[in-house]
């Protein structure tokens, strides 16, 4: 069950399940997105590289970052449709077989008058691996009801 917009409590943190990235997310993302960067799908050069081995895109940990807080539905309000991200930082590299969350803390709700939704909610997010560093940062906004 989610919490209606009224309800929500500025200051309220969240953590999600966690996910392990694979090579075949990799892989896949790359395939999807085209982005074929040698970063990505050179074990050679990346082998000689400042990482050693081959990172993860960033924009695959965003998107897995937006899945997992899809898993936490019945902590937040209903979301009607993501609105935004601010201040996107991708802070460290995320490996292959590296396993991430996210914790969120509602930061900001604004009512809104508008169709279909109550207002719009900032979270500050943050994507952290198995060593709890913090790989990923950002503002994410959504319209909920």
């Amino acid at each position: 069950m989610t919490i209606p917009f009224e309800e929500l409590e500025v200051g309220k943190r969240l953590t999600t399940p966690t996910r392990t990235i694979t090579e075949a997310d990799v892989v896949n993302f790359a395939g999807v997105s085209g982005d074929f960067n040698t970063l990505h799908t050179s074990e050679t050069e990346m082998a000689e590289s400042e990482f050693g081995e081959r990172i993860a895109h960033g924009a695959l940990v965003f998107s897995v970052m937006t899945g997992l807080t899809r898993r936490i539905v019945h902590e937040r309000a209903e979301t009607v449709a993501f609105y935004g991200v601010d201040r996107l930082r991708f802070r460290a590299p995320v490996f292959f077989d590296d396993t991430v969350h996210v914790t969120l803390e509602l930061i900001e709700k604004e009512a809104r008058d508008h169709p279909t939704g109550n207002g719009v909610v900032r979270y500050e997010a943050e994507v952290l691996n198995q060593r709890d560093e913090v790989v990923l940062s950002c503002e994410l906004l959504s319209l909920v009801r």
